[in-house]
């Protein structure tokens, strides 16, 4: 009778298929098996052996020399692991199942669980929720293309317009709203930043939902000022806490933390070079961290009381800073320009006119920065030495009284955008310097204003009775 598997080198064997070296026992019954197996089946069932294998005559030797009989194929090819098979013969488990029939359920870290236990209450709570179902929600949620947006991202930006209406009212923070900004990355620019007062920072989808994706709570006291990485993934915060914190977007981590020497009310990322940033408040200095080492590695001290803005100018290698600086007789160090290397003060008779000014904004194309005055007007500047001002123009209209008031550039350096104490919104030629609109105001201070990257005629304002107007 022909053997069952049919070998290359099987010289060895005999005609009767019986292996030399095969106990007597197992060759008795092997030839007992061969004789009764059906013509059509030419299989070994694996449990016709199971009482030879399991006895203790020959056991000990077979299990040590060969697993499976000669004349089995091995189960790896055959299929014979579904099979029942004696527990010697089979290879051991990985692992045991546990008892009582339960399943080994991964770990869940617990601030994922809080996070599935809020989702699943917002969408059901017989929904059962996964971690990979919540990182893939907020992943949709926070960094996906905008459906508004999304065709526009491709095209080249044309001239800005004036919005005309509000499409979105957001009135979720509990105190004066400082300042918004758009996220620097075009393909998640649906993404606004706010910093208020009530001690939070939130992340706004203010193109298609205009609800609040994430809010950043890491801060005691109010938070003065916020701004995006270049990267678009992380947030850079000072408040009155004199905390410093930089925060991931997505995950929510705390990536670095500092303790300042006094209350911030500005922070700026170094245009080249997101690991370094600069901060300045309630302080005669202005200190500069290198978030890779963590520590300050430069100081800036001037002879003033407070800084309230930072504008760092294109190539990264010098800033400004406005301060509270101003007598009767000499309003020298109101603006001051510094070396960001050297921590030299290259200028400080820029702004001779006496009044403070409580922000500062850059041209997008030409060599003129802007600020904002408490004189109730807005005066540019050259950012070349000795940083010469335009004597002849002046965008006057608005009223500041005391309040932090905010200016921008539209894309197209085309308009000049500001707030006023009074909420309403004013647009000025930036090449004649006249008003071309003003978008009325609800009732409250508007205090920061900020053009969109993409859509020509896309506005976020901000308000001190703590809302956010989103305008088209």
């Amino acid at each position: 009778m022909n053997s069952l598997v049919a070998y290359d080198d099987s010289d060895s064997d005999t005609e009767d298929g019986r292996h030399p070296n095969m106990p007597e026992a197992v060759k008795a019954a092997s030839i007992h098996l061969l004789q009764h197996q059906p013509e059509s089946d030419t299989t070994l069932h694996p449990t016709s052996l199971a009482p030879l294998v399991g006895s203790s005559s020959f056991g000990k030797d077979f299990s040590q020399t060969d697993r499976y009989p000669a004349h089995s194929s091995n189960p790896r090819n055959t299929g014979l692991r579904n099979s029942t098979m004696d527990a010697s013969v089979l290879p051991p488990q990985k692992r045991p199942e546990p008892s009582g029939g339960g399943v080994v359920k991964p770990y869940v870290p617990k601030r994922l669980r809080q996070e599935q236990s809020n989702m699943a209450a917002e969408i059901g709570s017989d929904t059962p929720v996964t971690p990979d179902d919540l990182i893939s929600r907020s992943s949709r949620s926070i960094y996906r293309v905008s459906d508004y947006l999304g065709p526009h991202l491709p095209l080249k930006y044309s001239s800005s317009g004036i919005p005309k209406k509000v499409i979105f009212h957001l009135t979720e923070h509990a105190g004066p709203v400082n300042g918004v900004q758009w996220c620097p990355v075009k393909q998640c620019s649906h993404l606004l930043l706010s910093a208020s007062m009530d001690g939070t920072c939130k992340v706004w989808d203010a193109v298609d939902s205009g609800k609040a994706l994430c809010t950043i709570s890491c801060h005691r006291a109010a938070v003065r000022d916020a701004q995006w990485s270049l990267c678009g993934r992380k947030i850079l915060t000072g408040g009155f806490d004199s905390f410093l914190h930089l925060t991931d977007v997505e995950t929510g981590k705390d990536l670095f933390t500092a303790k300042n020497d006094c209350k911030i009310s500005a922070v700026r990322f170094h245009p080249c070079d997101s690991n370094m940033f600069i901060c300045g408040g309630f302080s005669p200095a202005i200190t500069a961290y290198d978030i890779r080492l963590g520590k300050v590695i430069h100081v800036y001290r001037a002879a003033v009381q407070q800084h309230f803005d930072l504008l760092f100018l294109p190539d990264g290698k010098e800033f400004l800073s406005t301060t509270d600086c101003v007598s009767r007789d000499s309003a020298d160090r109101t603006i001051i320009a510094w070396d960001f290397a050297t921590t030299a003060k290259i200028s400080n008779q820029i702004f001779h006119e006496r009044y403070t000014c409580p922000s500062l904004a850059l041209h997008p194309k030409d060599s003129v920065f802007a600020a904002q005055t408490n004189g109730n007007y807005i005066v540019l500047f050259s950012t070349q030495r000795p940083y010469k001002m335009n004597k002849k123009r002046r965008f006057e209209g608005h009223k500041v009284e005391g309040f932090a008031v905010g200016c921008g550039f539209s894309p197209d350096g085309s308009i000049i955008v500001t707030g006023s104490s009074e909420g309403n919104v004013m647009f000025y030629n930036y090449h004649t310097s006249k008003i071309i609109k003003t978008l009325p105001s609800h009732g409250s201070a508007c205090v920061g204003i900020h053009y969109h990257s993409v859509m020509p005629s896309l506005l976020a304002a901000c308000y001190w009775d703590g809302s956010i107007q989103i305008w088209e």
